[in-house]
């Protein structure tokens, strides 16, 4: 007589750890964090992270530490680290512009990093290559960009110092 039964496939146990990176879990951080509050009579939304950023010191950077719940979720849900690299920009974007006083918290108000971070890691698992090419193309121009505002500092200053040599030998202008 032929056994016929098929063994039992029993899926993993979802820890702690898997329940607090939830998508329900994690789409509520980032509306808490980033758009939970609404100015009355107006379209203009924010959240715990534009409130604590207007505490000198410190409240760009636990708004930063709190971002990071998010990109934390994205490495143990195995997004592409090319995508996890662009969610890490998106918060050293909104910590370090965050950190001018009122423009940098009004700043905050309008980029929104942890949204736009829970959005990239929900398509980057729903569609697993689909966004890394834009991915890519972000931080490729972000280089360019970076790489602009260090070689223009240091050819302006090249140009000023002929220019001043030039007076100091007499030849003038």
């Amino acid at each position: 007589m032929a056994i016929t039964a098929k063994p039992e496939i029993l899926t993993p146990r979802r820890g702690k750890v898997a329940t607090a990176f939830s998508d329900e879990h994690l789409e509520i951080l980032s509306h808490v964090l980033d758009d939970f509050l609404r100015i009355p009579g107006t379209p203009i939304r924010f959240g715990l992270d534009g409130i604590v950023g207007f505490i000198p010191g410190i409240g760009d950077i636990l708004g930063g530490i709190a971002s990071s719940i998010i990109i934390l979720a994205a490495c143990v849900r195995g997004v592409p680290k090319i995508t996890v690299a662009r969610m890490l920009l998106n918060i050293g974007i909104e910590t370090g512009v965050g950190s001018l006083p009122v423009v940098g918290d009004l700043f905050d108000i309008w980029f929104r990093a942890n949204r736009r971070n829970y959005a990239l890691m929900t398509q980057a698992i729903a569609e697993p290559g689909e966004h890394t090419w834009r991915s890519w193309v972000f931080l490729g121009c972000v280089a360019a960009v970076l790489a602009g505002l260090i070689v223009l500092p240091i050819l302006l200053l090249g140009w000023i110092m002929v220019h001043v040599a030039s007076l100091l030998k007499g030849g003038g202008v």
